[in-house]
């Protein structure tokens, strides 16, 4: 089998395994074919870990975009942890967006989230830059949101103010409950949503149109974030409640057929008047 053949095998098979274990299922797979793991490892969104900025004593996420072999890069100190000598860093220009950025999500972060732990990460393109923003929020282990936000900016595409903005984003879902009445549930998904548009670099700040491209990005993530939520609750929980439901009572079913036949008693009379 060729690689090419064994990347997309490999995909087809996380796609239908537990998010959850995806870390597992990719040490897994990396050990029997270890040629695909750099392929592997960029292409395959992880649930979020977090570290601790030994100079600043802030957390920060971890993830392919600011890591760097074995080391990864802090959004608050700009230092790889554990150090390395020839790391590659962004320019000075996108740096200061990056500062901006994290300045930014960690206001969107407190006010949608109320804790949790995010991080923005730029770096330098041929034509303008990319970014991520990571955000993640878990309520012990009974639930846990991660959500990725890639995107890209086009500088030389568009106007002369217009750039061409393309943000794919990823939210990582697990809910768990156990209990007398309900048992062991766990429900956990993953969905990826894309979305391109060309926006006006407003001058904004000390930062003139970076500062524009800061708020740009911002509401792009922000727009998609709040779609896939509704979606998530809307669509893909409602169906899991009504599926649930239909298989499974938690109430005992003899209230659950007395109940029935009440009703069917109530209409019943109503029809006969």
């Amino acid at each position: 089998m060729s690689n090419e053949a064994q990347f997309d095998a490999a995909l087809d098979l996380l796609r239908r395994l537990s998010p959850l274990s995806v870390s597992k299922n990719l040490d897994a797979i990396t050990a029997l074919v270890p040629d695909l793991t750099e392929d592997l490892l960029s292409s395959v969104d992880q649930p979020l870990t977090s570290a601790r900025d030994k100079k600043t004593g802030r957390d920060y996420l971890l993830c392919d975009y600011n890591r760097d072999g074995d080391s990864y890069r802090s959004p608050w100190s700009n230092e790889f942890d554990p150090a390395l000598d020839d790391a590659t860093y962004p320019s000075d220009r996108v740096r200061k967006m990056e500062v901006e950025a994290n300045e930014a999500f960690e206001v969107y972060r407190q006010m949608y989230y109320e804790g949790g732990i995010g991080s923005v990460y730029l770096w330098d393109l041929d034509d303008g830059f990319a970014g991520v923003v990571l955000l993640k929020k878990s309520v012990g282990k009974e639930a846990g949101w991660d959500s990725i936000h890639v995107f890209e900016v086009d500088e030389r595409r568009g106007g002369a103010r217009t750039c061409h903005y393309k943000l794919t984003s990823t939210v990582i879902l697990h809910l768990g409950r156990e209990s007398e009445a309900v048992g062991s549930l766990n429900l956990a998904g993953s969905m990826t949503r894309q979305v391109e548009a060309d926006l006006v670099a407003e001058s904004v700040g000390a930062l003139g149109k970076d500062g524009g491209h800061v708020c740009n990005a911002g509401r792009l993530v922000e727009d998609m974030e709040g779609k896939m939520r509704n979606l998530l609750q809307e669509v893909y929980f409602g169906k899991a409640k009504d599926i649930v439901g239909d298989l499974r009572s938690v109430a005992p079913l003899t209230g659950v057929n007395r109940d029935r036949q009440a009703q069917r008693d109530v209409i019943s009379s109503m029809g006969g008047k």
